[in-house]
């Protein structure tokens, strides 16, 4: 896709992840719709940008929310969605609250979806159209600590396999990007101590975002960011049992980190 011809609705563009994608962007000729929770935050990012970009506040855990970004991205003539909005939870399944779960479904994995269902005949619509989905390793290599997050975001992953199959004979391109971890604020005190004991990979949000914008560019189907992890989610999918093996292993180191509630 030529991205100065891009009108891009971007979720969670309040984020570490989503400021840096909206700053690459920009750079590349895009005017963006950034959406968020954070109304201060959106409009310091819009007036940083200096491009026509503009803020919109939406919840997308409220079929209101939904229904009010899509009619904003309407009006605004995006051809790009880019479901970018997350939160993460981390903890064993028995210790959390079911709220902190029902969020991490609604806001990683239900919101998406519905969002995208409001604005498809929208997309379908546009000479040239793509919808960007921004997973994670964990859709692929479900991790434990991360029960409920691992299965929003391998919902992710199928949803996003699915409609790319169900558009195929459309002009709309399904792009699902899995990065490992990111190093933004998104990560609590306990991740970040997880992440140290493990030795786990992380990059910074620009590096990550670089990478999204060339697969945006590309308007290939899936991409896995990262190197051992991209390998183990491979494995994953073809010998889950050494996955097993090898994580239990780790699982004392988990549970040593996890938060109690």
């Amino acid at each position: 896709m030529q991205l100065n011809h891009a009108r891009i609705l971007l979720t969670g563009a309040s984020g570490g992840l989503g400021q840096e994608l909206a700053r690459q962007l920009a750079a590349a000729g895009a005017v963006l719709l950034l959406a968020g929770r954070d109304d201060g935050r959106l409009r310091s990012l819009s007036a940083s940008l200096g491009n026509g970009s503009t803020p919109v506040c939406g919840d997308l855990g409220r079929p209101a929310g939904v229904a009010a970004l899509a009619a904003a991205a309407r009006h605004f003539e995006v051809n790009v969605l880019i479901n970018n909005a997350g939160v993460g939870a981390f903890g064993l399944l028995e210790t959390q609250e079911w709220s902190t779960i029902e969020e991490v479904l609604a806001t990683n994995l239900e919101g998406p979806i519905h969002l995208t269902h409001a604005l498809l005949p929208w997309l379908k619509a546009q000479p040239q159209a793509a919808i960007v989905n921004i997973g994670s390793t964990f859709g692929s290599l479900p991790f434990p600590g991360f029960a409920a997050y691992s299965a929003a975001k391998a919902g992710l992953r199928g949803f996003s396999q699915a409609l790319r199959r169900e558009l195929a004979d459309s002009l709309v391109a399904v792009i699902h990007v899995a990065p490992r971890a990111i190093d933004t604020p998104l990560n609590s005190a306990a991740v970040n101590a997880l992440n140290r004991a493990l030795k786990n990979h992380s990059d910074s949000a620009d590096d990550v975002a670089r990478q999204i914008v060339a697969a945006l560019r590309r308007g290939d189907g899936e991409h896995h960011f990262g190197f051992p992890e991209r390998l183990f989610a491979w494995l994953n999918g073809v010998a889950p049992s050494l996955i097993d093996r090898g994580l239990a292993g780790k699982l004392p180191i988990v549970k040593q980190h996890s938060p109690s509630s």
